[in-house]
């Protein structure tokens, strides 16, 4: 997610070309047509004094830790300032390195005196298939600007930096998503929030008691059985992977933005991961794979002055496929499971068919939307569950 707490009008000006009118009969375009390497801006935009770009290297320890603590101490937090993203080091290296990432795409900032990382964007490269055209795209995620640099309005520079940069891989669209909504918005979706450690969440502030309800009915009623209730259900392993990728990508044809991937990009981002991603199998008596579901952790750092708690540990609900059991009751399952895994909230978008298990499953609307962005590229805007498409 591209930082909504950085005050820069959120990149308006670098993406302005995708405010176009949807009343254009000329869909699925670029706005700006491809152009040759040498029509290509070839030096990098120019740092403010004092500050200069870099390559940071996801692999190395160090600066994988850098990365961290800048996401850590200045990326996204809730509208009540309670809660921030603390994506693992682990998480930062599976999202940042996925088959075929290019280490230019990890675009920082220092401080020429310090040597420190004050800034950050990234992209990596993904097929990506809007209404029915398949394209090579960059997810461009992890925009963040240190917060007593907000000033400097580094962020539109970071954006004209990295898309300069994709640019010369030959890739001229690029995908994302924003917490406010933009000139261009492709698709509006909403995070709904599932209860899982009803006492916690109302310790931290992240939920409250209803009037007239007491913690004891409040524990009652998100209750979970100890262990899943579909029969053959079980971790993924790589053994499944030519299956499991058969099934996801079968099923994501049927959405008018998703993802399109590989064997071994599928391998790579759902093979389950302790402590970033859990991914499981149901298995029939024939040994075939039927469904498939699966989350990834992302846990928030509780700010502000709570003695008892550090962290808000959540799941999120990630690419699920239901054929012989019910997406609700697959996602019972998932609930279940999160539970045993330490989870005190399970997140859901309302993209693709998750509609189906929202209510039933007590899912709470949350308070904000998530948008959905292409750049450079013309089409109808699409409904929440024509999106197949989920960015870490």
């Amino acid at each position: 997610m591209l930082n909504s707490n950085d005050k820069v009008e959120k990149s308006k000006e670098s993406y302005s070309n995708n405010a176009i009118s949807q009343h254009d009969p000329n869909w699925h375009k670029p706005i700006v047509p491809d152009k040759e390497k040498k029509e290509l801006r070839q030096e990098p935009y120019s740092m403010p004094n004092g500050f200069e770009w870099c390559e940071v290297d996801i692999t190395d320890a160090e600066q994988r830790t850098e990365i961290y603590e800048l996401l850590n101490q200045n990326y996204v937090e809730d509208d009540s300032g309670c809660f921030r993203f603390d994506y693992s080091r682990d998480f930062l290296t599976w999202a940042l390195a996925p088959p075929g990432y290019l280490k230019q795409f990890h675009l920082g900032v220092r401080s020429s005196k310090s040597n420190r990382l004050m800034a950050l964007i990234t992209a990596v490269p993904a097929k990506v298939r809007v209404y029915g055209a398949e394209k090579h795209m960059a997810e461009v995620n992890f925009l963040c600007v240190h917060r007593k640099l907000r000033s400097k309005r580094l962020a539109p520079v970071l954006i004209k930096e990295i898309t300069r940069r994709i640019n010369h891989t030959g890739i001229f669209q690029a995908v994302y998503t924003a917490g406010v909504k933009l000139p261009g918005s492709v698709a509006s979706c909403r995070y709904y929030h599932r209860t899982l450690n009803a006492r916690k969440l109302v310790e931290i502030g992240f939920t409250r008691l209803a009037p007239r309800m007491t913690m004891a009915r409040m524990q009652k009623l998100y209750k979970l059985p100890a262990d899943p209730m579909t029969k053959g259900l079980r971790a993924m392993t790589p053994d499944d992977v030519p299956a499991a990728h058969k099934l996801v990508a079968k099923y994501l044809e049927k959405f008018q933005l998703a993802v399109v991937l590989s064997e071994e990009e599928f391998a790579h981002l759902l093979l389950p991961r302790m402590g970033v991603v859990s991914s499981f199998v149901r298995e029939d008596n024939g040994g075939v794979i039927t469904d498939f579901c699966s989350y990834y952790h992302l846990h928030s750092s509780v700010l502000g002055n709570n003695q008892k708690y550090n962290t808000l540990n959540a799941a999120y609900s990630f690419y699920n496929v239901a054929k012989t059991v019910t997406l609700t009751a697959l996602i019972k399952d998932c609930l279940i499971l999160a539970k045993n895994e330490g989870m005190d909230v399970f997140n859901a978008l309302n993209l693709m068919d998750n509609d189906q298990f929202l209510e039933e499953l007590k899912f709470g609307m949350g308070g904000g939307n998530l948008q959905y962005y292409i750049y450079n590229w013309v089409c109808p805007k699409m409904e929440h569950d024509d999106i197949g498409l989920v960015l870490l």
